[in-house]
Order: structure tokens, then sequence, then C-alpha cells
């Protein structure tokens, strides 16, 4: 019996599936497809995001989502603080989304 996955997973899932009494096949990504993969992970835990249930659910996928940001911080070798600092001003500057505004349409 066979279980097709083709996705990046966590470090430690092999050795969670060995335990379980599978064998995984398992490869080790080159930077491109590793990047790649990652963005695909990004898409994937925001959808899981969107469908939680509960707000245990939502912490958890919200987790993933967060574990993913940062596996994209290190790989492309950016800044945590230089992203809060823009993340800081662009709510300074354009605000935030707490006032709830969804923009129908503009008129001329």
């Amino acid at each position: 019996n066979c279980k097709i996955y083709n996705k990046l997973v966590r470090d430690n899932i092999p050795e969670i599936i060995e335990k379980n009494g599978e064998a995984p096949v398992i490869k080790s990504l080159s930077d491109l497809d590793y990047k790649r993969e990652l963005y695909n992970k990004l898409e994937e835990e925001c959808a899981e995001v969107k469908r939680s249930k509960n707000k245990t659910e939502l912490t958890e996928e919200i987790a993933d989502v967060f574990e993913v940001i940062d596996s994209i911080i290190n790989l492309e070798g950016l800044s945590i603080e230089e992203i809060k600092a823009k993340q800081k001003n662009k709510k300074m500057s354009r605000g935030g989304f707490s006032k709830r505004i969804f923009l129908e349409k503009t008129l001329k």
C-alpha cells in the first residue's frame, strides 16, 4: 500500500513515519527546488488557516505559517527586524485592517 505526498515536510516527519511502521521515500531538495517547495508550502498552510474550524486549529495552522515564513526568511537571508520595521512603516502610512474597510470601487 502506497500513499503519495510529493511535498515538503518538517524535518522529523520521516522518523515519525518509521515509528508508525511505514517506510518513507525521501530526497534532499536542491536550493531551487527547496525555494519552490517552501512557497508551495506557504500556500498550503495559508489554505489550512482559511479552513480552520476553531481557535485550536487556527492557532496550530498559524504556527505552521510562521514556521514556513521563518524558513523563507532564513533562505532568502532577510532580517526579521527589517521586516518588522517595514510592517510598522506600512501600518503607519497606509493603516492596518482593523477598520474592516472593504473597497468596492472608485468613481471618477
